[in-house]
């Protein structure tokens, strides 16, 4: 091969390959950043145990700043809650601890998590029409973006975002769902379970598409997607593979399950309630009539924590 083919060579050669990998390198990361609603708060944890984030500090050994709160949705502006948002609490408090050196963030050992969209989504917001007005889907996906490029000027570089779970799924949701302490009026609730899956479906592509067009504009950073209803949709599907307790395997009625009479003020009545106790609990899907359980939390934690690590997982894509 002559002098001028070899130049050629190498020169495809190196337009080939990319500037950087997709993803951190399997040891990079040593520290855990999470935002998010009651699904990711590791105080009020919605699993009512211990919440995914701590198990997968556990699993990966990172060491964990949360920041997700109980009852959250991405911004205020948009879906208004008397709960702690992402925008307006969670990254200022993030930001403020960053500044003032009371959290350790070097940005090429730090991965930062968002685990948002049940409350924007859900009762008292996209599903019944109490959202801001003119605000949509488009915007409270948006919404999670803007997290990326907030954080990114900041000079984070790693991000996983967490799409939705399979929601229709839960009590809330279903078809045949009673009245529960999430929502005691009258409803459709066909109607509420054709919607909601309409939701999570259309706000997870939007999200997948969004992240790949966001993913290439954010120079030296790792941007991926952890595909939560692939996997809640694995479990609910085939729950052997993912529960371990000594019951058989539950995907539809929870652990902590309480019905209500109808229209009832829930502080002023006295449910009818099951509760499953000791290690039965780990053949539940999930907790209650909206979150999932902790066997289901730490199933998430296990493949969370091989995606960021680098092995192997089939839930968590790294786009850059």
């Amino acid at each position: 091969m002559d002098l001028f083919a070899v130049l050629v060579a190498a020169a495809l050669a190196a337009f080939a390959l990319p500037s950087q990998a997709a993803g951190p390198s399997p040891n990079q990361i040593k520290r855990l950043v999470t935002f998010g609603d009651s699904y990711s708060d590791v105080v009020l944890a919605g699993d009512n145990g211990t919440a995914w984030p701590i198990w997968t500090s556990i699993y990966g050994n990172f060491t964990l700043y949360p920041f997700a709160r109980a009852g959250a949705t991405c911004s205020q502006d948009l879906t208004p809650r008397i709960f702690p948002p992402v925008f307006q609490s969670q990254l200022p408090t993030y930001l403020a601890e960053a500044a003032n050196h009371s959290i350790s963030v070097p940005p090429e050992e730090t991965v930062y998590t968002l685990w948002i969209g049940t409350n924007d989504v859900g009762v008292g917001e996209l599903i019944d029409g109490q959202q801001n007005p003119g605000v949509t889907l488009v915007d409270t996906v948006q919404c999670q973006m803007d997290w990326i490029t907030t954080l990114y000027k900041t000079g984070a570089r790693n991000f996983v975002l967490q799409n939705m779970l399979n929601l229709q799924d839960v009590v809330l949701y279903q078809a045949d769902s009673w009245p529960n302490k999430y929502w005691t009026a009258e409803r459709n609730t066909t109607e509420w379970h054709i919607f909601m899956t309409e939701l999570v479906a259309s706000a997870n592509k939007l999200a997948e598409l969004m992240l790949k067009d966001l993913a290439p504009t954010l120079p030296g950073a790792h941007v991926g997607l952890f595909d939560s209803h692939k996997l809640f949709t694995d479990i609910y599907t085939n729950p052997s593979k993912y529960l371990n307790g000594t019951v058989p395997f539950n995907v539809t009625v929870p652990i902590s399950s309480c019905v209500y009479p109808l229209n009832s003020n829930i502080s002023a009545v006295t449910p009818v309630c099951t509760n499953v106790e000791g290690p039965a609990q780990d053949s539940y899907m999930w907790f209650d009539e909206l979150h999932p359980s902790q066997q289901s939390d730490r199933v998430l934690a296990r493949e969370l924590t091989a995606g960021i690590k680098r092995q192997s997982s089939e839930f968590l894509t790294w786009l850059t």
